[in-house]
């Protein structure tokens, strides 16, 4: 399987530069990593697009540092309109990312991430991003009610998975979490852990 791999960063990238597999630094945010991801898709037949660095984990997903989350759905959890308390998303607004059908920025993944997870012992579910990184408890409370099954958030994986269901290839994300979703308490972050569990689920992705 020939795999393309995206990360925000430098750092993250140096970890997995041995793996034989391209790994293509983007940038960070969904529209830095949507315009590498596609620019990328136009060099070689890729037959999966991973969105792959650290994250934080929500209060409910039981993840701790250390611990890899594997994508089930990747969302766009930001995009859509505030009306007072409520936040309404795409479809309450009648409105897609796509110019020709509805789609509400949830974007379906790899037919082969839920057997991947069950291989690695992580769980798989709904990874969010976001534009901002949720910076409070009172934030990272209002997503999980939105969205109570989420694992992880970052900054990149709607943007890869998007340009990777314009070109028709499947898309997954890799998240390994350095932090709590919340007050962003840097001293606390365990980015080599982050890191390793990353490269862990690459590692078993390649089959390695």
């Amino acid at each position: 399987m020939n795999v393309l791999v995206i990360v925000a960063t430098a750092g993250e990238a140096a970890r997995l530069a041995d793996l034989p597999t391209c790994v293509v630094v983007s940038g960070v945010g969904p529209v830095a990593a949507a315009l590498a991801t596609q620019q990328a898709l136009l060099t070689s037949d890729f037959d999966l697009a991973v969105s792959a660095g650290i994250g934080g984990a929500y209060p409910g997903s039981g993840l701790v540092p250390g611990d890899l989350a594997v994508s089930g759905v990747i969302v766009q959890a930001d995009l859509g309109a505030q009306d007072g308390a409520a936040f309404l998303d795409l479809a309450a607004l009648g409105l897609s990312v796509l110019p020709d059908s509805p789609h509400a920025g949830v974007f379906s993944v790899w037919e082969g991430a839920a057997d991947l997870a069950g291989r690695l012992g992580a769980p798989c579910g709904p990874t969010l991003t976001l534009n901002t990184v949720t910076g409070t408890a009172e934030r990272a409370q209002a997503l999980a009610r939105v969205y109570p099954d989420a694992l992880t958030e970052g900054m990149e994986g709607a943007g890869v998975a998007h340009a990777a269901l314009l070109a028709g290839v499947p898309a997954l994300e890799l998240r390994g979490v350095s932090n709590p979703v919340g007050p962003r308490d840097r001293a606390a972050w365990r980015i080599g852990e982050a890191l390793a569990a990353t490269r862990r689920g690459l590692e078993e992705l390649l089959g390695l």
